[in-house]
């Protein structure tokens, strides 16, 4: 069989320009790939290989006749169903939305297809891309190619697993709470929360509809890759301008030279076992490579993690509780009810003072992070979490503790990449995370190719069966 599907994004893109291989034996592979591994993991919701072919057509002409390519020409590429890809629905795991067809492309879609990248396949999502847990009603269950006992993240579950079996080397996700670095944890994969405003973000499919502020402020759109060098093509790539999106700052990729040797703080967070033996090793592999590796309490830790659930619950009440009811699946109402359980319903001026203590919070951070290049930090508390952990009241106050490592850096707009490292739990690569200051994504993707150099790039598998 074809096994262009095993090379980067960034090896096909350069067999490509130089004829080496056409864009149609890469995108026949990636196809090729999907029939013989995605039945059993269900990571890819829909293809059109007939489409698929005709713009790998398109790009080898481009190619052939001269033509100025981007830097992804002719790489096949997957979209998460919760962003707008013309002629496709944009369901987002939802029933109701099955017949929802985008007019036209969501920015991040414009912007990969601008560097030649083929969107070619779309990945599952939980149901209104709410769970840490990929299931819904509509697509069904995607499995995690390495433990189907264990939750291939959520929501960009779907995006994950893909990768982690082969299928595409760069995969598109957005993150709210996690949902790109908690699927790249738990599929043992790469994957980067950029700044607030550095991807554009609109779906054209919303018309005039806006979400809740704070869900605008702390959701981005992103990449997940299988190595830190697709990862950064990704997001250069996707950061493009020219879209409506009012947030967005086009600000330069390489920010201002940090001092040398790296200051890297180094915080474990009250993580449990295996994911802390993973930091522990991440901080030697930062050490052993120069950078002055510190352990410290970053500030503000529980009250940034509070203000997280009780600004967001504010606006989710409102927002999310009559969509949830009208057309969530029971696994999704289920979890929304565990949810409200653990998470009280601010009043209306604890809402206003936390969105205000948000700025000064923030600019305590920036202080710590012109002291540090970044903060090397747990994921999550917890090694990838069992199938339906959120079923229960019990298990979704689990998953609020262990994932407040992811989301108190949506709260404060801060980017984090995802690395695996070389220790394994349950059969899954367990990954560590990089901070940086606001728009720095450049350090955060430079410390993880130190840690990416001694533990070595992920890997891909054939999914275990079930």
């Amino acid at each position: 069989m074809n096994e262009l599907w095993r090379l980067s994004a960034l090896a096909q893109a350069r067999l490509i320009r130089s004829r080496a291989a056409s864009a149609v034996e890469v995108m026949k592979s990636f196809l090729d790939r999907i029939e013989a591994v995605n039945p059993r993991t269900n990571a890819v919701v829909e293809f059109r290989p007939e489409e698929a072919l005709a713009l790998a057509e398109a790009a080898d002409r481009a190619v052939a006749s001269g033509e100025a390519v981007g830097p992804l020409h002719g790489v096949p590429v997957t979209i998460k169903v919760n962003v707008d890809q013309k002629g496709y629905a944009t369901t987002n795991g939802v029933i109701a939305y099955r017949d929802l067809i985008a007019p036209e492309d969501s920015a991040v879609v414009a912007n990969l297809r601008r560097a030649g990248a083929i969107p070619a396949g779309r990945t599952n999502t939980p149901a209104y891309s709410y769970r840490f847990f990929t299931d819904n009603a509509l697509h069904g269950r995607t499995l995690n190619p390495w433990n189907p006992a264990l939750t291939p993240g959520g929501s960009s579950g779907g995006a994950s697993a893909a990768l982690a079996c082969g299928i595409g080397s760069i995969a598109h996700g957005n993150d709210l709470g996690g949902s790109i670095r908690y699927p790249a944890y738990a599929c043992g994969v790469a994957g980067i929360r950029p700044s607030l405003g550095r991807v554009p973000a609109f779906n054209p499919s919303a018309g005039t509809t806006e979400r809740p502020i704070a869900i605008q402020l702390f959701s981005v759109q992103g990449p997940l890759a299988r190595t830190v060098a697709d990862l950064r093509a990704a997001l250069l790539a996707m950061m493009a301008p020219g879209h409506p999106d009012p947030w967005h700052a086009p600000v330069p990729f390489e920010g201002p030279p940090v001092p040398r040797p790296q200051r890297v703080a180094f915080a474990l967070l009250g993580a449990d076992p295996p994911a802390a033996e993973a930091l522990r090793r991440a901080a030697l592999y930062l050490s052993e490579a120069g950078c002055v590796v510190e352990e410290v309490e970053p500030p503000h830790w529980e009250e940034a993690a509070a203000l997280w659930r009780s600004v967001l619950m504010a606006d989710s009440i409102r927002f999310m509780t009559p969509m949830i009811e009208a057309n969530g699946d029971e696994a999704t109402k289920r979890s929304w009810r565990g949810w409200c359980a653990n998470v009280p319903a601010p009043k209306e001026e604890a809402f206003h003072a936390g969105m205000a203590r948000r700025t000064a919070i923030l600019r305590d951070w920036q202080r710590f992070l012109a002291r540090y290049s970044a903060l090397l930090c747990p994921v999550s508390r917890e090694a990838p979490f069992p199938i339906d952990l959120d079923q229960t009241e019990e298990g979704q106050r689990r998953i609020l503790r262990a994932q407040e490592t992811l989301y108190v850096f949506n709260f404060l707009g801060l980017p984090g990449a995802v690395v695996p490292t070389d220790l394994a739990h349950q059969g899954v690569r367990l990954g560590v995370q990089i901070v940086a200051d606001r728009f720095r994504e450049d350090l955060c993707l430079e410390l993880a190719e130190i840690i990416e150099a001694r533990a070595g790039e992920a890997g891909v598998t054939d999914p275990v069966p079930v």
